[in-house]
């Protein structure tokens, strides 16, 4: 396939790079002639605009930080406009349900899907990188042999917007358990246990699972707190939003998070 891509960053470099790897023609974004030679050095084919990467290609992924960076993408600039009739746009990035679907509004002729992810660049390394879909039946058949290149599995969850919604319950998940983590090393610490040994065993246990194994593999909950901090506080302000928009609440999902991202931390 011919692909455009828009956010070669962190996440977004190994993606490309895959992609190439599985046969693809990718067209991708650099807005330095140092990114797009580092680009060009993987295998792809740099350009310097959004409107360039979205020529004649039948999907485009974007992968940025932010969802005001995926509306000032999508919404802001010429990227609908050039995408062609019936192209697939992959919208990696975790943010609003609302984005999607005001994109989806705003290019009829084009097939939408949310795709937000779970996992790191060591997943995408390995292409075993998890990836909720959100969409039709149709715009998840055109995106499957994009995403497939990097992930698996690839689920998909349901209609436009579904994607966004379980990647935030995940991540809402993810940092209350987090929280738990950094109060069962504290109560260790009462016991007289100190970080280390903890967590040294508790992957072992019963106790275990991912966020345990993952606070483990950092060897304390601070430092793991430092890698995932930035990403888990623009998702959880996301997921507190839209709860209060629907005026719901995230029970006690809501003190184990308030543990795990300080609130000195948070935004």
């Amino acid at each position: 396939m011919r692909i455009g891509f828009v956010g070669a960053g962190r996440m977004g470099r190994p993606m490309i790079g895959r992609l190439v790897s599985a046969g693809h023609t990718v067209r991708a974004v650099g807005r330095s002639a140092e990114s797009r030679a580092a680009l060009a050095e993987i295998g792809a084919e740099p350009v310097a605009t959004v409107a360039e990467a979205a020529d004649a290609v039948e999907a485009v992924v974007v992968c940025v930080f932010t969802d005001d960076q995926v509306r000032e993408v999508c919404l802001g600039g010429s990227l609908l406009r050039e995408l062609p009739r019936a192209a697939v746009l992959i919208v990696h990035t975790t943010g609003s349900p609302a984005t999607v679907t005001e994109i989806a509004a705003a290019a009829p002729t084009v097939e939408v899907v949310d795709a937000p992810v779970s996992g790191g660049s060591h997943n995408i390394a390995t292409g075993e990188l998890t990836v909720f879909l959100g969409g039709s039946d149709e715009a998840v058949r055109r995106a499957r042999p994009v995403v497939a290149a990097y992930a698996d599995p690839v689920l998909h969850v349901g209609p436009l917007g579904a994607g966004q919604r379980v990647k935030l319950v995940n991540n809402a998940l993810f940092a209350a358990q987090i929280g738990l983590v950094a109060d069962a090393v504290r109560l260790g610490g009462q016991l007289g246990v100190d970080e280390a040994t903890l967590l040294g065993a508790l992957p072992h246990a019963s106790s275990g699972g991912r966020a345990v194994s993952s606070v483990a593999g950092k060897g304390a909950v601070e430092v793991f707190r430092a890698s995932v901090g930035e990403f888990l506080r623009k998702d959880v302000a996301v997921a507190r939003a839209l709860v209060a928009e629907l005026g719901g609440a995230l029970g006690i999902l809501d003190a184990a998070i308030d543990a795990g991202i300080p609130a000195t931390d948070r935004n």
